[in-house]
C-alpha cells in the first residue's frame, strides 16, 4: 500500500507530478486527473516552457543547440511532464524538428555540414518519441519509424556511431530507439516488426543487467546508477525502468539488481533524490540536486508498484 503521507506530499506539487500521481499510483479513472493534467498548459514548469518559445516555434533558437534550452530537449521534457498531446506549441515544434532534421535516409540529423547525409540514431530515436508522444500528423513519422528499425545492430541495440564502425550497442542510443519505437507502438499500433525488435533490444539490456559490462561484470559508469531528471539523451537506471514499467516489460530476473539498487537509493523519509545531471544551459532548474524529488519519488514508486504487482 501507499505510504499516505508520501502520496500528500506528491500531490503537493507541481502538476505533472499530480496528475501521474492520479493516473499511476492511485489508479484514478481520466475524469478525475484529465483537468489537473489540462493545468500544466497554464500554471507549472510546463507552462513556464511554453512561455520561452519564440514566435517561429523553436526554443533559444535552435532545434538540436544549445543544450539544454534548444527545441529538441525541451519538448522532450514536454513529454515527460505530460503535455495534452494536442498542444499548437508542441505541434508548431514538431514540424521545425521534422522540417529542420529529416534526412536523405528517412532518419533524423542536425548538422550545417552539408556532406554529411546519413541520420543520427540516437537524435532519431528521441524526436520519434516526441512527435509519436504529441501525434504530429506527419507521414514522415512512419519513415523515421522504419529508419529506426533498419540500424538494429547484430548484438541487438543501436549505436548511433555504427556509421563509424562501432559493432557493440550503446546504453544510450538504445534506450532512445527503445523510447521512440514504445510511443509509435502506443500511438499508431504495435506490428511484429516492432514488437520483436524491441524483444531484442530488452534481452540486450537484460544481458547487461541494466548497467554492467557483459564482458567483465563490472559498472560500465556509475553515471549510469544516478537517479536525474530529466535525462535527456543520457541513459540511467530510473529512465531505464520508467521505460520497462510503462511498457510492462517481463519481469527478468537480471533486472532484480536494479530494482535493489533503486530500492536502497530510497531516503528514510521516503522519497527519491535528484542527483545532478548534465552540465550545460538551463532555463530553470524543476527540482534541486541533491534534495527530494517529487517526479523521481513518482517514478520510482510507480516502478515498484510494476516489479511488485
Amino acid at each position: 500500500m501507499m505510504d499516505k503521507s508520501l502520496i500528500k506530499w506528491l500531490l503537493e506539487g507541481d502538476p505533472s507530478v499530480t496528475w501521474q500521481v492520479r493516473r499511476d499510483l492511485l489508479d484514478l479513472p481520466i475524469d478525475e486527473y484529465q483537468a489537473t493534467r489540462k493545468r500544466l498548459t497554464t500554471e507549472g514548469w510546463a507552462a513556464r516552457f511554453l512561455e520561452l518559445q519564440d514566435p517561429k516555434g523553436s526554443w533559444a533558437g535552435g532545434l538540436y543547440t544549445p543544450k539544454w534550452q534548444s527545441t529538441t530537449y525541451t519538448m522532450l521534457t514536454l513529454r515527460r511532464l505530460g503535455l495534452p498531446t494536442d498542444h499548437p506549441q508542441a505541434q508548431k515544434g514538431c514540424q521545425l524538428l521534422l522540417d529542420g532534421g529529416f534526412m536523405p535516409d528517412g532518419g533524423i540529423h542536425y548538422t550545417t555540414n552539408k556532406k554529411i547525409q546519413h541520420s543520427e540514431t540516437c537524435i532519431t530515436g528521441m524526436v520519434l518519441s516526441v512527435l509519436a508522444y504529441f501525434r504530429h500528423p506527419d507521414e514522415r513519422v512512419h519513415t523515421l519509424t522504419e529508419h529506426l528499425l533498419t540500424q538494429q545492430m547484430a548484438d541487438d541495440g543501436w549505436n548511433c556511431r555504427s556509421y563509424q564502425g562501432d559493432t557493440h550497442s550503446s546504453f544510450h542510443t538504445t534506450i532512445s530507439a527503445l523510447e521512440g519505437l514504445w510511443e509509435y507502438e502506443k500511438t499508431f499500433g504495435s506490428t511484429a516488426e516492432i514488437e520483436t525488435a524491441r524483444g531484442r533490444a530488452h534481452a540486450f539490456l537484460w544481458q547487461h543487467r541494466l548497467y554492467r559490462s557483459h564482458r567483465t561484470g563490472e559498472i560500465v559508469d556509475q553515471k549510469l546508477t544516478k537517479l536525474t531528471f530529466p535525462p535527456r539523451w543520457r541513459y540511467d537506471l530510473l529512465r531505464v525502468l520508467d521505460y520497462f514499467q510503462d511498457c510492462n516489460a517481463p519481469r527478468d530476473a537480471r533486472v532484480s539488481e536494479g530494482i535493489e539498487l533503486l530500492r536502497f537509493k530510497q531516503r528514510k523519509d521516503g522519497t527519491w533524490p535528484l542527483n545532478s545531471g548534465m552540465s550545460g544551459r538551463f532555463f530553470f532548474q524543476m527540482e534541486k540536486a541533491g534534495q527530494p524529488s517529487r517526479m523521481n519519488t513518482l517514478r520510482a514508486l510507480r516502478v515498484l508498484k510494476w516489479w511488485e504487482s
